[in-house]
């Protein structure tokens, strides 16, 4: 048996306990978290939040990307989120990796993405840059509650990472 055969037969299993029926698609926290995807962030008890209560998108490195932005711009849009959580993480796969030889390791397969690994050296700095994104977005119409969060997959310790407004204009590191 195949991991998805797995699953599926404990899904099956587990119907009456993974029905939603009356639950709204509508996070009743109103808020939307993106974090990276990898597999020691348990974000529910991280965060204390349960089903229902936010919209969770998840992507290699918790990057701000064009698809991560489509999602939280739908998220609210549509289903009426106000806040966005970013999560990053200490100890990414992303981190010090190499877009060239990635994007070599895809050539060699004969692939030619529209997309960029999204490698970076300062898990702050790239945290940083992906909340001031989030807040100039016009996509977002909800940019006023815009947080972000390193996590510390060894300690478990959750730490925000503020970006501080300069007259209106948000400062980065690389600005200073």
């Amino acid at each position: 048996m195949t991991n998805a055969d797995d699953m599926l037969a404990v899904a099956a299993s587990r119907a009456a306990r993974l029905a939603a029926p009356g639950l709204s698609p509508m996070p009743r926290r109103k808020v939307a978290v993106l974090a990276c995807m990898d597999t020691r962030i348990d974000l529910f008890p991280m965060l204390g939040i349960e089903r229902g209560d936010a919209h969770v998108i998840r992507n290699a490195g918790g990057l701000v990307t064009d698809d991560a932005i489509r999602s939280l711009s739908v998220s609210q849009r549509q289903l009426g989120t106000e806040e966005i959580v970013v999560v990053m993480h200490d100890g990414c796969g992303l981190h010090g990796a190499s877009e060239d030889q990635f994007a070599q390791a895809l050539a060699a397969d004969g692939v030619q993405p529209t997309w960029r690994l999204g490698a970076f050296d300062d898990v702050e700095a790239t945290l940083r840059r992906g909340l001031a994104r989030l807040r100039s977005s016009p996509e977002l119409p909800a940019r006023d509650h815009i947080r972000g969060f390193i996590f510390d997959p060894e300690t478990g310790a959750l730490r925000e990472v503020r970006v501080p407004a300069v007259g209106g204009r948000i400062v980065l590191a690389t600005d200073r």
